[in-house]
């Protein structure tokens, strides 16, 4: 045991060299450098000297990516080159959040919508829910959900008003480079830095069309990474003021159920990644695709059986007529997905809230899930 006291950096870890199978963890390693950016040279002493050879093990942990990758990470850092190993922690999956209370699947979708796969903001949400509250009263202005993303945002990099503008432009739908230059008004080389600064901080991802190449930029799509950013941008910044004064946003409802179209899109991959038995072959790539006016919500296929699904994503209730009309033009926009055409097995689904007759489409050969089946 090691006695309290006071000690410098080097005489407290000289005794915690002296231990066996010792594990020190830092929490928010960057608060502790922020204050003192010499550390990381004491740490680096520390290690070459005193820890290095022992059976102790130092971790450091932090939420400020930027902080983690430019001081730890980085090879002008004074620790570079001596982790043994690195963990980027990644959201739970929209299934987990059953696990925190939510009521149903369907419910477990409109939470994931709010919070992706964070555990402190399913948390926060579910509490909210089981105790009467409405979705977007869990961003009163008393609430900790009602700024937390224009902190991140603000803890992380100059300018924040200009990323909010780029941010709320991809929330609404402009994932074009040109579409958001045109959105924000911004100089397109000051729409590039910005993007790649948030590409680097893991909340905007760039996309491409399954099996594209990465060389053609001009397939490329911009898109938020995280549920709760793309949520708070669409709906909570544009809406401060009117959430301030009277309490909710005007025609929520409406609106955020037509949002949850592509939070539903992801959950389906997310679903059919977990689960891949449900489909009729292992797939070895999946993803969106678009050309021109066609987009397809999922694709996956077999490069080695020569297999491939199509399938569309409907937040909503399929009667029979309508889900043949969505196997339909899933049909047309399919002959125009260039790959092994000519000898290809295809296959053809829908993964929506409600499809009636699901057995009947089965019966066919079509791969049809819905929220009971889940």
């Amino acid at each position: 045991m090691i006695a309290r006291g006071d000690f410098t950096w080097e005489e407290l870890f000289e005794l915690i060299a002296k231990e066996d199978r010792l594990i020190i963890a830092f929490d928010e390693f960057p608060n502790l450098i922020s204050e003192n950016k010499a550390l990381l040279s004491k740490f680096q002493k520390i290690w070459d000297e005193l820890l290095k050879n022992t059976t102790v093990k130092l971790i450091l942990c932090g939420s400020s990516i930027s902080m983690m990758e430019n001081y730890l990470l980085n090879y002008r850092s004074p620790l570079y080159g001596r982790r043994t190993g690195q963990l980027f922690v990644r959201p739970l999956k929209a299934r987990h959040i059953l696990d925190f209370g939510a009521a149903s699947i369907e419910e477990a979708v409109e939470i994931f919508g709010i919070t992706d796969g964070i555990p402190e903001y399913i948390k926060e949400v579910c509490y909210r829910l089981e105790h009467g509250e409405r979705l977007d009263e869990v961003f009163q202005p008393n609430k900790s959900l009602f700024s937390e993303a224009e902190i991140l945002v603000k803890s992380e990099l100059r300018e924040p008003t200009r990323y909010f503008k780029i941010l709320k432009a991809i929330a609404f739908g402009n994932t074009k480079f040109g579409d958001i230059v045109n959105y924000t008004g911004f100089p397109t080389s000051t729409v590039s830095k910005y993007l790649s600064n948030l590409i680097n901080l893991h909340i905007v991802k760039e996309s491409y069309p399954v099996l594209d190449e990465k060389e053609r930029r001009r397939n490329k799509r911009y898109n938020l990474s995280d549920n709760y950013f793309d949520f708070y941008f669409r709906f909570i910044h544009p809406n401060k003021s009117e959430l301030i004064l009277n309490g909710q946003i005007g025609n929520f409802d409406s609106d955020y159920n037509r949002y949850l179209g592509k939070i539903f899109e992801k959950f389906s991959k997310e679903v059919l990644e977990e689960y891949a038995g449900m489909l009729p072959f292992k797939f070895s790539r999946i993803g969106r695709w678009w050309h021109k006016d066609d987009e397809i919500d999922i694709v996956a296929l077999n490069e080695r059986t020569e297999e491939i699904l199509f399938m569309e994503c409907k937040w909503k209730h399929l009667d029979h007529r309508s889900a043949s009309m969505v196997i339909g033009s899933l049909k047309e926009k399919a002959k125009r997905f260039r790959w092994n055409n000519e000898k290809r097995k295809e296959y053809f689904g829908i993964m929506a809230k409600k499809i009636e007759d699901k057995e009947k489409f089965r019966k066919i050969g079509y791969q049809v899930f819905d929220l009971d089946d889940l």
